[in-house]
């Protein structure tokens, strides 16, 4: 993992430096995340280091490629066991965009999936725990949390609790989310979108089922993902009929 983590910083502090050496002789845009955060950062009195400007760049990567990619795939592989879910899901993309491109101003249509990736997120949280460092003494209730100390959120636990989602905790139930949750964060808003978008155009395209193969076995490593990757199975919508009477 360090010299992973070490290839990482090499790698970042190169396209950082490479980037920021650019828009100085205004020789690249600053029209992406990157170009933006350097952007202001030549602007402020009090400048960002490398370093901060570099995790950052970890944070726009893991807040936005890696956890949609990891949502995207459980959603994947529980719409492939819940068959009857992938089937309304799939009906409500194809009737409010039937063959088109989806669009942004219609994605917020789609009710039964958002029901399902909020669902998918209770039960496999891309973050499964989320860590914080106390830099002051801090009052929390009746505890009192010394300077230093690192506290530890089991996103996992929580989302898996039977006294706050009731005896079917452990159940896929998208039907919890009928009437959709209280609050997100724009990222969260993003990240949604991407996978709306995704997702949408799979089920206008291709019906899908878990092959043989894959072997249930989720794994942390900074996200939550399936250990052995997940092996399915895509069939082509207009073909399923087929497939089905020659079986």
């Amino acid at each position: 993992m360090k010299s992973i983590e070490k290839e990482l910083q090499a790698l970042l502090m190169d396209i950082v430096g490479r980037r920021e050496k650019a828009m100085r002789a205004a020789e690249a845009a600053s029209d992406d995340r990157l170009g933006l955060l350097l952007e202001s950062n030549m602007r402020e009195n009090v400048r960002m280091s490398l370093h901060d400007v570099i995790e950052e760049c970890k944070i726009f990567y893991f807040a936005g490629q890696e956890t949609t990619s990891v949502l995207l795939v459980w959603t994947m592989v529980l719409l492939s066991v819940h068959s009857h879910w992938q089937a309304r899901a799939r009906e409500e993309v194809l009737q409010i965009f039937g063959s088109r491109k989806p669009d942004f101003d219609r994605l917020s249509h789609l009710k039964i999936v958002t029901m399902i990736l909020n669902e998918v997120l209770r039960l496999y949280p891309p973050v499964p725990m989320l860590s914080r460092t106390v830099h002051e003494e801090t009052k929390l209730g009746k505890l009192t949390i010394p300077l230093g100390v690192q506290l530890l959120m089991p996103i996992l636990l929580f989302h898996h609790d039977k006294e706050l989602w009731a005896e079917d905790a452990e159940e896929f139930k998208p039907e919890r989310f009928t009437e959709g949750v209280s609050k997100a964060t724009k990222n969260q808003n993003f990240a949604m979108i991407e996978v709306k978008m995704t997702l949408a155009m799979i089920l206008q395209r291709f019906t899908f089922k878990l092959s043989p193969s894959y072997a249930h076995a989720p794994l942390i490593v900074i996200t939550l993902k399936p250990e052995y990757g997940a092996q399915v199975i895509l069939h082509k919508a207009n073909e399923e009929v087929t497939d089905q009477g020659s079986t």
